[in-house]
């Protein structure tokens, strides 16, 4: 898996730490930093909570190019 830069992106732009992403959604901060950094996979409903705090859709955010 490759870095999930676009996450990265949308989260500093919102000016949210991963804790701050991480509670908002309610998952660990590691998991945020883990799915940046390709080392997991979340599952649809995690994508769409992710999707729903930062104001973006599936495509912009998990699509790879």
């Amino acid at each position: 898996m490759k870095k999930n830069l676009k996450l990265k992106a949308a989260r500093v732009e919102r000016d949210l730490t991963q804790a701050e992403l991480a509670e908002l959604i309610g998952v660990t901060r590691q998991t945020i930093g883990a799915i940046e950094k390709g080392d997991y996979n979340p599952t649809i409903n995690l994508c769409l909570k992710i999707c729903k705090v930062l104001g973006k859709t599936l495509d912009e955010l998990f699509w790879e190019d």
